[in-house]
């Protein structure tokens, strides 16, 4: 990988710079090793990790060595399905369930469970992937679709790149959100230092979510339902933080302390059918630990009043 130093981008140090440029596939980790031991050069020789860069710097930085593959293996999961043919199936994706393997977890994720329940799934859409169109993160529950097959992937993929769809969730959030309703639009790039982490950033990618509140409980938390224009990873959960109400039991965005995981629900998904073209909605019912959380926070605000 190539990287040459823009005007205003000088007095940083080479280590800083670069984790602010390296894609998201290459590891904080590598990057610090690779410049410890002389594998990173500027101009063509070797720096130390203080060096401060300057315009017009050339930085050269090695191909990390190629990971082994993941084997990913059909396994015997219940999936609570809301509709299914012969193009789509639609799931109620619980709470703690990765959708694609990674690495470190390679078994119990979504796709295991798709592999068996669709035994022909497998290469729709990449091996790693097979049927995956959008995603949710693992500790968010709620609707979720994937393609059984090439035609069905296609034309999901263009309607989620294309803002075709309508996407809604319910959110439980810190503190007392004043205005009924807004729009936050502010862009969002993978964080500097932290790559597991997102955060607002000029230069990212634009990011649009309209927000509106359905119940406060007290100055503890809001409930509030956002419908996400654009599909961002962790958009929610950023936008909301950065509005200065991260949601509840976001151990990554929020205080994490406040629910046993983020109270974060796909409630709502439509798309048109990719053979029939014909508008569908799904819902996914509310979990029991977030309904759980709800009459919590309804006792409390009762309680302080």
């Amino acid at each position: 990988m190539k990287v040459t130093v823009n005007k205003g981008e000088s007095e940083q140090r080479l280590d800083l710079y670069l984790l602010q440029k390296i894609p998201a596939k290459i590891s904080r980790s590598f990057v610090q090793k690779a410049i410890k031991e002389g594998k990173v050069t500027v101009n063509g020789k070797p720096q130390k990790p203080s060096y401060k860069v300057k315009p017009q710097d050339v930085i050269v930085i090695p191909d990390p060595e190629p990971a082994m593959p993941i084997m990913v293996e059909p396994q015997q999961i219940e999936l609570k399905i809301l509709y299914e043919d012969s193009d789509i199936v639609v799931i109620n994706k619980p709470a703690g369930m990765i959708v694609h393997p990674i690495p470190s977890h390679t078994s119990g994720t979504l796709v295991n469970a798709l592999l068996y329940h669709c035994r022909d799934l497998q290469g729709i859409g990449g091996q790693l992937r097979p049927g995956i169109v959008h995603r949710l993160d693992k500790d968010t529950s709620g609707v979720i679709v994937v393609a059984k097959n090439d035609l069905a992937h296609q034309s999901l993929s263009h309607q989620f790149k294309e803002r075709k769809t309508f996407k809604m969730y319910l959110a439980l959030v810190e503190g007392f959100v004043e205005r009924s309703q807004g729009d936050v639009q502010i862009a969002i790039a993978r964080h500097p230092v932290l790559r597991t982490k997102m955060s607002v950033n000029e230069s990212g990618r634009v990011a649009i979510t309209h927000y509106e509140v359905i119940k406060h409980f007290g100055k503890t938390a809001s409930l509030i339902a956002a419908y996400p224009k654009t599909g961002r990873t962790h958009q929610i959960r950023v936008h909301m933080k950065y509005i200065g109400h991260p949601i509840l039991g976001d151990k990554l965005y929020g205080k994490g302390s406040l629910a046993v995981r983020q109270m974060l629900h796909a409630t709502k998904l439509g798309f048109y059918h990719p053979r029939t073209e014909k508008w569908m909605q799904f819902t996914a019912p509310i979990p029991d630990d977030f309904k759980s959380m709800l009459v919590k926070l309804s006792n409390e605000a009762v309680t302080l009043k």
